[in-house]
């Protein structure tokens, strides 16, 4: 098999590290660049609380996930399936199974070694590593240019993959930096934003100081027409949590355009409105008011004292069981601007897709693609962060393969992951 010299990945993160697999298993001379001592660090951060690889339901809900980029992500996805990606880890003896929720994870529920296989079967392809490459742009005569640990370094590549992520936790090496660079090459992105994250809210001091750092457990929230159950974190600044993150996208919108946004909290999502009434029925008697609810409804302090924060306290205690039902059950509450992006699980924005063709790459520069975080998608947790990174990144892999065949009139056509 004929050498194809040379591709360069920057970035040793999940869609790099896959179309590096892709690649090397093809013959390709394959040579990845990291600006950080180790790679995936942000892949091994997501598996600190067990590795949430993708989700199991039926594709056509999955590929919806991704709201308005559906469309243009749905031949990427449906090329590296689910299915693919856990056939994938069991090929690097990472057996997986389906959680409660449809959450797909492998049996370790960690991401270190997966990742140690992972490595182990790069290296046994022949891809090199360089760690602490920081790359900079190209210079005039089209060398990419890196600050590496003994200076400048400049190589040269028949192709190049950007796998640079977004913006999201930066010290985990994906700060955005390479916007700039591309703008000068007429390369657009859209601004780069917190995605899956908390917002902010107007506490009162009371209720920050009691209550910060306590969930908001067995609840559902609905803004607009979406509903999720599950629970939220109160947060000095405002809220978080998977209930949260799961709006975000939505939730950002409206902040954006209003500066603000309404939201409505079921505290009670197990009972309907009338079940709730019935209970609410008994008198109180001597009771005080959050005795009353937390003797009839079974509500935590932090669930009553949320209510109150955004009710009108002084009348809460005079309304009609209905009048109260309501509240409960649709507790309003209002958020204001997301929270940073270093405090962001994921970010929206990024390489516009009118940028790149069908196969990534950028049509200002042929030769150079893009992959992964990096471009102008977002996406729930759950498993559809990771599942649209490798499938990025396996889609750019066969772009870069077709490139280089087009260019050498040398390889088949036929490019199938290992």
């Amino acid at each position: 098999m004929v050498k194809l010299n040379k591709v360069a990945i920057i970035g040793a993160g999940p869609a790099g590290l896959m179309a590096a697999e892709v690649l090397a298993a093809k013959g390709c001379s394959v040579e990845i660049y990291e600006r950080k001592p180790s790679m995936a660090r942000k892949f091994l951060l997501a598996g600190r609380g067990g590795l949430n690889l993708t989700h199991s339901e039926d594709l056509q809900n999955f590929i919806r996930r991704y709201g308005d980029k559906a469309e243009v992500l749905r031949p990427m996805i449906a090329d590296f399936p689910p299915d693919a990606l856990r056939d994938w880890a069991h090929g690097l003896g990472q057996n997986t199974f389906v959680g409660s929720s449809g959450r797909v994870f492998p049996e370790s529920f960690k991401a270190s070694p997966l990742l140690r296989a992972w490595m182990a079967r790069l290296r046994d392809y022949g891809v090199i590593f360089h760690l602490n490459h920081c790359w900079k742009g190209w210079d005039e005569d089209g060398h990419l240019v890196f600050d590496g640990p003994d200076g400048c370094v400049k190589k040269q590549a028949r192709a190049t993959l950007l796998a640079l992520g977004g913006a999201s936790w930066p010290r985990l090496g994906s700060d955005g930096s390479w916007v700039d660079i591309l703008k000068q090459y007429g390369v657009m992105a859209a601004p780069l934003q917190a995605s899956n994250c908390g917002f902010h809210v107007g506490w009162s001091d009371l209720f920050r100081q009691r209550f910060a750092g306590q969930p908001l457990k067995s609840i559902a929230v609905t803004f607009q027409d979406q509903r999720v159950p599950g629970e939220a974190m109160i947060d000095e600044k405002g809220i978080e949590g998977g209930a949260i993150y799961a709006l975000s996208s939505a939730l950002r919108k409206q902040v954006n355009q209003q500066g603000y946004a309404d939201l409505y909290v079921d505290l009670k999502p197990g009972l309907n409105r009338e079940e709730v009434v019935q209970r609410l029925q008994v008198p109180r008697g001597r009771l005080s008011f959050s005795n009353y609810l937390k003797k009839y409804l079974n509500l935590s302090p932090i669930a009553i004292n949320f209510i109150m924060e955004n009710s009108d306290r002084k009348q809460l205690g005079s309304y009609t069981p209905g009048r109260l039902a309501d509240v409960i059950k649709s507790c309003p509450l209002r958020v204001h601007a997301p929270f940073s992006l270093d405090r962001a699980i994921s970010s929206a924005g990024g390489v516009r897709f009118d940028m790149v063709d069908d196969h990534l790459m950028l049509q200002a520069m042929p030769g150079v693609f893009v992959a992964g975080e990096m471009l102008d998608w977002e996406a729930p947790t759950g498993g559809y962060l990771l599942q649209a990174s490798f499938a990025t990144g396996v889609a750019a892999a066969k772009g870069i393969y077709t490139f280089l065949h087009d260019n050498d009139g040398d390889g088949d056509d036929a490019l199938t992951l290992t």
